[in-house]
């Protein structure tokens, strides 16, 4: 049996979710049985899985440890649903309780499940990668996600630190000095993340850190250009060819699912944008889900969006909706029982022939749905129920001229789709990209100590 390995950071983005998914398919190389885990993740950005949905960076992980993603990688999901209100989601599964109590009153009750899935992915696999949340030195809160969880895990810990950034030691020495004594005697390595020059002028940075601290210098990455999609999520790896189509995406504050447009600028020129004039350059306009589309609707209409997009469709531009940018280019959508919003009903755009009533239970599931003769295989994560003018249910796609809208994430990640779309080939670079983080592990870390440290 291997010791897991948990990734904490100094700072939020400071490359955890980065080093778990290299650590998971260098294991994976290796011919080890590693699965990825996260106790917490706070996202908009989730996958469907087998029993429900987690965060999409374990979905990653999980791809690049090469093992089917299940729900106990990521056991609570917290999906903000406003500034002062979130969704919490256990084991899959929206909490309806759990979401309604205090933040403080909801840390036992969450632990349970962290607990109870950390031991069934340890009963079952060999060795498991651990992702941190945020800094386990936040010494104003309760922290279970990093502290609690390296003790009950027993887990040799790497701290990485952004060193893009600037402050890098003094991030690394002072998180070393906050964290409790029981994680401080595991944390057993540092990494610095995201170095761009000679690392031989670090020193002697690494070693009086070493000295000052106790752990090792494990290794300096460097900055890496891979294809892994941002957390959140609103990523543009490339701009896309200089003479293809121009794509808009409305990036709203409340945003989600956006990770599913990372193969987007490999076929055509995209933007995220919250500008009208941009809108009005774009050939396609894209409508991406919502996890509060009351609020993002009235956002839209603030900056003049609404009529940017209902002009763009009156002119023959394309237009497409997903999952909630879908549920406002009907004729309204209805809220009485609040479950996101506190208005009982809001105008859409009103392209479209449909309305939305939100309902309390939530659809989680994977579907396929037809798009222009193309069966493609997606997922549904939504409480909006799309129906007719006459009451009744409609389908998950809506077509109607240039207008597309669909309940269905993951279309634009169909390689067929776009290049039936936008006339290019497009290949997925994610089998690609886990192997280059493998390579910088065995090129920038030190392997011998991180095979110490696992015990294998």
């Amino acid at each position: 049996m291997t010791t897991p390995l948990i990734v904490l950071g100094c700072t939020s983005s400071a490359g955890k979710s980065l080093l778990t998914a290299a650590l998971c398919r260098w294991s994976a190389r290796r011919g080890i049985d590693v699965v990825p885990f996260k106790a917490q993740n706070m996202s908009n950005n989730a996958r469907v899985v087998t029993g429900g949905e987690i965060g999409v960076a374990q979905w990653l992980q999980a791809r690049a440890a090469g093992v089917e993603p299940t729900v106990s990688m990521n056991p609570v999901l917290v999906k903000p649903e406003a500034d002062t209100r979130s969704q919490v989601v256990v084991r899959g599964r929206r909490d309806p309780a759990i979401s309604a109590l205090a933040w403080d009153d909801r840390h036992d009750l969450m632990w349970e499940a962290m607990r109870e899935s950390f031991d069934e992915l340890r009963h079952r696999h060999d060795l498991i990668v651990i992702e941190g949340a945020g800094s386990p030195a936040e010494i104003n809160l309760r922290d279970q996600v990093n502290n609690r969880m390296v003790v009950h895990a027993d887990a040799a810990a790497l701290l990485v630190s952004d060193i893009d950034r600037g402050g890098s030691f003094a991030h690394l020495f002072g998180t070393w000095s906050l964290v409790p004594e029981a994680t401080r005697t595991r944390l057993h390595g540092f990494v610095l993340n995201r170095f761009r020059g000679d690392p031989a002028l670090l020193e002697p940075g690494p070693t009086t850190l070493t000295d000052l601290t106790g752990m090792a210098h494990a290794g300096t990455v460097p900055m890496l250009r891979h294809e892994l999609p941002d957390e959140e999520g609103a990523t543009l790896r490339s701009l896309g060819p200089v003479d293809g189509d121009r794509v808009a995406i409305v990036r709203f504050p409340y945003g989600s699912n956006l990770d599913e447009f990372r193969l987007l600028p490999l076929a055509a020129r995209t933007i995220w944008t919250d500008d009208p004039a941009e809108l009005e350059r774009a050939d396609w306009i894209v409508l991406p889900g919502s996890k509060h589309v009351a609020a993002d609707l009235d956002w839209m209409r603030r900056r003049g969006l609404d009529s940017a997009v209902a002009a763009a469709a009156r002119s023959g531009r394309r237009v497409v909706g997903v999952c909630g940018g879908a549920m406002m280019l009907g004729r309204r959508i209805h809220d009485p029982d609040g479950v996101e919003s506190d208005r009982s009903t809001i105008d859409g755009i009103g392209l479209l022939p449909y309305d939305t009533h939100m309902a309390g239970d939530k659809l989680v599931t994977p579907t396929t749905v037809t798009v222009d003769g193309l069966d493609v295989d997606g997922y549904e994560i939504r409480h909006g129920r799309l129906v007719g003018v006459d009451g009744a249910p409609i389908g998950t796609l809506v077509e109607q001229g240039g207008i597309t809208a669909t309940t269905v994430h993951g279309v634009f990640e169909d390689e067929r789709l776009l290049e039936r779309w936008f006339a290019r080939r497009v290949v997925d670079p994610l089998p690609d990209t886990f192997d280059l983080l493998a390579d910088a592990v065995d090129e920038h870390l030190d392997t011998d100590l991180l095979e110490r440290l696992i015990g294998c």
